[in-house]
């Protein structure tokens, strides 16, 4: 280097004369290239060094996040073809649920159905004692009313000469009769 230095600041050398035109003097040269050279390196350990290294992390992360969103993008494709198929059995258990309840409603209707036949035959069984009773007991009526009147009528017709036993005799008699009948 020293004898390129001395060769350059040798005179008649076209080299030094266009340095010696601008002014460049070698001392004064050959430190700026030297702190050129230092601050260059520094700056490349200390300042884009490290500005590399975070744009080569933001890269690993960049991808990473595509990767990580491809994986997203495939588990939810898979979470909403898992959720449809749920809601279909949900929708086919619904329906089965339903036409259960439909047929339990039609057994309970069927059933209460044949309860009320039931409750009216009963009602009407009822009916029909109550009103045999009614019968027999308006029988019993007529025939005790019926008795006294031919009592009554005999006794007229008769003139009062019937006894006791006779008048007694006379309405067993007529008993007898309307009971035959």
């Amino acid at each position: 280097m020293n004898s390129f230095l001395l060769a350059a600041a040798a005179p008649g050398n076209p080299v030094a004369d266009i340095a010696h035109q601008f002014g460049v003097t070698w001392q004064l040269l050959i430190s700026q290239i030297i702190l050129f050279v230092i601050v260059a390196l520094a700056l490349k350990k200390f300042a884009y060094g490290p500005i590399l290294e975070m744009l080569e992390l933001r890269r690993t992360r960049i991808a990473e996040s595509l990767a990580n969103a491809d994986k997203i993008k495939a588990e939810l494709a898979t979470t909403q073809a898992k959720t449809r198929e749920i809601i279909g059995q949900a929708g086919a258990q619904a329906n089965k649920i339903i036409e259960e309840a439909r047929a339990a409603a039609a057994k309970i209707a069927e059933q209460e159905t044949q309860r009320a036949i039931a409750a009216a035959a009963d009602i009407i069984a009822k009916a029909k004692q109550a009103n045999d009773a009614e019968l027999v007991r308006m029988k019993a009526d007529l025939r005790k009313e019926v008795t006294r009147l031919v009592v009554e009528v005999s006794a007229k017709v008769t003139g009062g000469i019937l006894s006791v036993d006779q008048k007694q005799r006379l309405a067993d008699d007529a008993n007898k009769q309307l009971a035959n009948n």
